[in-house]
């Protein structure tokens, strides 16, 4: 059998490369597929409405007065930093 032509038999050269060259047939395959799906991601979300709703850019404080946990604070009367 002899070596088929991209241009000649497309098909046939792709079946012949896929059992000849499987990591480079497949990883063409899959290269080539990317921009495709891009493209058609984009359209299909804008056709059938795919909506996500908006990231929070920030975070919701509540309206009301801050509680100060109690219980946490550093004690006052050991003070081991002093330098006398």
């Amino acid at each position: 059998m002899s070596t088929p032509y991209f241009w000649a038999q497309p098909f046939r050269y792709m079946r012949y490369a896929a059992h000849q060259y499987p990591a480079l047939f497949w990883s063409v395959m899959i290269g080539v597929q990317g921009p495709l799906i891009l493209l058609g991601g984009v359209a299909a979300k804008k056709k059938f409405g795919w909506d996500r709703p908006p990231i929070p850019l920030s975070y919701p404080v509540p309206n009301r007065p801050r509680r100060i946990p109690a219980g946490y604070d550093d004690d006052d009367d050991d003070d081991d930093d002093d330098d006398d």
